[in-house]
């Protein structure tokens, strides 16, 4: 596995004229990108195509935010999902300081309604503090599968697991939180935060995460689990991308999505970069692929 390196052209998506964009996921259907996101000055989600990963379309908001629910005056950090000819869609809702996870659908992927008017996932454990957020949605043998950041509103803390039959009802892992910070890891010795988890033929299940150094200072990692809930092991390698002094994502690299491209036989990482406090969207990318070797 080589080193990641940052495209040249970031920032590749998002500028002044968008205003921040952040908290990216990023897949490959029906034969192009597509790149759900969360669109700050709107208050809303929002997405965007793209023939190469690089060069993406205008933006296109597909839900916006629901002041009279009581729990959307914002949302955002979504996660979408096909499933059969329908789309569902993970995100987070905010108010009052407060984070829930809320669920939506869609027929064309586009415009989405919500499901529930109740959120689907809330904070209720010690751990979890203020807010549940940052929701990745797998759908296996019939069961949804939750990964979702938990603890403080502004930047979350602990990352925890939930199953649900019908992407409603969730029952969370008795042994939550599934990764804490690893204080022995400068990058990540504050806190760990929003992820996205995929199934890897060998190593049964990466997770691409954003470690924290300090609250205000993000970089992006990767560990693997036979079972993607237990026995994490991080990459050898972390953190993968980090702050570039002086440039836009100066102060923190944020909110991974990766994929695996095996025409190019490399990896290819999404991310939302910050210099103060504006953030638009960037790509790293590595050659190779990972190995159990890899991972301590």
């Amino acid at each position: 596995m080589q080193k990641f390196t940052k495209n040249p052209a970031n920032p590749i998506y998002g500028g002044p004229e968008t205003g921040t964009l952040f908290d990216v996921y990023v897949q490959r259907l029906d034969g192009r990108y597509r790149m759900d996101f969360s669109w700050r000055p709107k208050g809303s989600l929002a997405v965007a195509f793209s023939d190469d990963g690089i060069n993406w379309t205008e933006p296109r908001i597909t839900l916006g935010r629901n002041y009279d629910s009581g729990w959307e005056d914002q949302i955002n950090r979504n996660c979408v999902i096909k499933v059969g000819g329908n789309y569902k869609m993970w995100y987070t809702g905010q108010a009052r300081g407060y984070s829930f996870i809320g669920i939506a659908e869609s027929d064309d992927g586009l415009d989405f309604h919500r499901s529930d008017s109740q959120p689907v996932l809330i904070s209720e454990r010690h751990w979890e503090g203020m807010s549940v957020m940052n929701p990745c949605v797998l759908y296996e043998s019939g069961i949804y599968r939750m990964w979702y950041a938990a603890g403080e509103t502004y930047e979350p803390n602990v990352l925890a697991y939930a199953e649900s039959g019908d992407g409603i009802n969730w029952q969370k892992s008795r042994i939550n939180p599934i990764i804490v910070a690893d204080k022995r890891h400068e990058y990540e010795r504050d806190r760990v935060g929003g992820c996205q988890i995929l199934p890897h033929h060998e190593l049964g299940y990466l997770m691409f995460y954003i470690g924290y150094r300090d609250i205000h200072t993000a970089c992006i990692c990767v560990a693997a689990s036979p079972d993607g809930v237990t026995r994490w092991r991080r990459y050898r390698g972390n953190p993968i991308a980090v702050p570039t002094a002086g440039m836009w994502d100066a102060d923190a690299c944020y909110k991974p999505s990766a994929l695996y491209e095996p025409d190019r036989g490399c990896w290819r990482v999404w991310y939302n970069g910050r210099h103060e406090h504006t953030e638009y969207i960037g790509e790293i990318s590595a050659a190779g692929d990972f190995c159990g070797d890899d991972f301590e």
